[in-house]
């Protein structure tokens, strides 16, 4: 680089170079040698029963979790002991296949765990839990300021603010020798724009940005994962990758069982804000982001960003509801409840790479299978010598879950001696080319992450509120009644209207065609 020096004179400066963040983490340069206090809120619920505890549990089997430095927390209203804290977990944490193989593991960390009762707004309840956290750093000769506190609310969003007022007042650690104090928070993050603004206003009031950890598990798992590798670490797909090659996107979530007792609590959310409106969308986010300028959290989440103020409104016509008949059946749900258990959405990008390709969110409760996946279907051959358009296009299909996996469909010569055309597929499956590795659950990787300090895979701020701003319109005029569900059967595919929507959106079906996953 040149520059001027004093006397006038031209001079070279060697610039600066970038690390590659994908191999050097650049951290505090105070290095995290304290304790690690993992605190669990709403120990006795649901959510940390079945996710939380069990990925604590994998993460310290695994040896991510040292048993000299950690120490784990369950605060809750119930008032229970710790050890009968450790039973309601215990089952969760293991498969009966592999009980005997992790029992020495498994009595070990339930030892860390303690257990504090109290309300969610009272000093006296954060004052006992401080006062137990600080017992176990000081256990550890801990210095002061370097001790880690790592906040989990397995809550409903309801009591954020009064939680995170009392773990500000009470129970936060001076940082100034490389500790600190983080809080994870689950989503639903709000149920409109203006709730999830004033909610991110009343959390924000209290920690900085780099202290919230808004999770989305879906941002945790493998194949989600993948996908800026396969993007950009590919030449094969950059210049596919656009709206010259690409004719749409669909990103399908479908579960084949509905909401199962928790009908009242969806009856709220329904499956636009409970699915479309985060997981989905933010899928969608990192198969159509540009390429970051470095592997930096905030670089990523920038460029994603970008990606969701693109998008323009949503219109009517471009949207399908539905509800499966017998989920007003359910006693807590309302007799003329419109909340939709399947919504179809297109969303379209207005930026030069997207322009005109819609991008299909699908997602739905009692369908006729359970999966999750991208697929990006590729434009049509001109000048179609082989008569064969009509068995399909070229497909690219990630399957995030089950049977993880990802495969193209392809046009191929079927083998004899006459030249006539099949569709077929080259194919990745994890589970035969990885046979010896186990992949992880996404809330042990996201876990991990928090205690990393890497925000990579977490919801920011104006992320939340991009993603809000697309879909609150819409689900305003559902809950007045302006766009209705139509009813569809259990174990179907959804309301025939979506499927209408889908041709009309330009999705060609492939028929005859189905993917078998191969056997190991």
């Amino acid at each position: 680089m040149m520059g001027s020096g004093p006397s006038g004179e031209w001079h070279m400066e060697k610039r600066s170079t970038l690390k590659n963040d994908s191999f050097v983490k650049e951290y505090n340069p105070v290095s995290e040698t304290g304790s690690l206090s993992i605190i669990v809120l709403g120990a006795s619920g649901d959510l940390a029963k079945k996710k939380t505890f069990p990925a604590l549990f994998h993460l310290y089997h695994q040896g991510f979790l040292n048993p000299d430095e950690v120490h784990i927390f369950g605060y809750a209203r119930s008032k229970i002991s710790d050890e009968d804290l450790r039973d309601k977990i215990r089952g969760y944490l293991v498969d009966e296949r592999n009980a005997s193989d992790k029992a020495e593991a498994l009595s070990k960390f339930l030892k860390l765990i303690k257990y504090v009762s109290g309300p969610y707004d009272s000093e006296e309840g954060f004052k006992r839990l401080d006062e137990a956290i600080s017992e176990h750093e000081i256990s550890k000769r801990t210095s002061e300021g370097s001790s880690r506190r790592l906040f989990y609310l397995a809550l409903p969003p309801s009591v954020y603010p009064p939680v995170s007022k009392m773990i500000k007042a009470w129970c936060t650690n001076k940082s100034d020798l490389g500790g600190w104090t983080r809080i994870v928070v689950e989503k639903p993050f709000g149920k409109d724009l203006e709730s999830a603004e004033q909610l991110s206003s009343q959390i924000g009031a209290l920690f900085d940005e780099p202290q919230i950890y808004r999770i989305d598990h879906y941002l945790g798992k493998e194949l989600v994962q993948n996908m800026l590798v396969l993007r950009f670490a590919n030449r094969l797909f950059l210049p596919l990758w656009n709206r010259d090659n690409i004719a749409n996107v669909q990103i399908v979530f479908r579960e084949d069982f509905g909401t199962e007792g928790r009908g009242g609590y969806f009856d709220e959310y329904g499956i636009i804000r409970d699915i479309i409106q985060n997981h989905l969308l933010q899928v969608l986010c990192l198969v159509a982001m540009e390429k970051p300028i470095s592997l930096k959290p905030e670089h990523i989440r920038d460029e994603k960003v970008k990606v969701l103020q693109s998008v323009i409104p949503i219109k009517d016509e471009e949207v399908v509801l539905g509800q499966y008949e017998g989920y007003r059946d359910d006693p807590t749900v309302p007799n003329d409840s419109n909340t939709p258990t399947f919504a179809t959405t297109i969303l379209r990008i207005d930026n030069e790479r997207w322009e005109g390709v819609p991008f299909i969110l699908k997602a739905g409760k009692a369908m006729s299978s359970k999966k999750a996946d991208i697929r990006i279907q590729f434009k049509d051959v001109p000048g179609d010598i082989f008569k064969c358009q009509n068995q399909g296009r070229n497909e690219f299909v990630i399957r995030l879950q089950p049977s993880e996996a990802m495969y193209m469909k392809l046009t191929v010569k079927q083998p004899g001696l006459e030249m006539q055309t099949v569709q077929s597929e080259l194919d990745l499956s994890y589970k035969q080319r990885y046979q010896d590795v186990s992949i992880p659950e996404a809330y042990e990787r996201l876990i991990l992450d928090t205690i990393k300090g890497d925000q990579q895979h977490f919801v920011r701020r104006d992320e939340l509120k991009a993603a809000w701003e697309i879909f609150t319109p819409l689900l305003h005029r559902i809950d007045k009644g302006e766009v209705k569900s139509i009813p569809y059967k259990q174990g179907s595919r959804g309301p025939a209207e979506a499927d209408q929507l889908l041709k009309k959106a330009g999705y060609t079906q492939t028929h005859g065609y189905i993917w078998i996953p191969p056997t190991l």
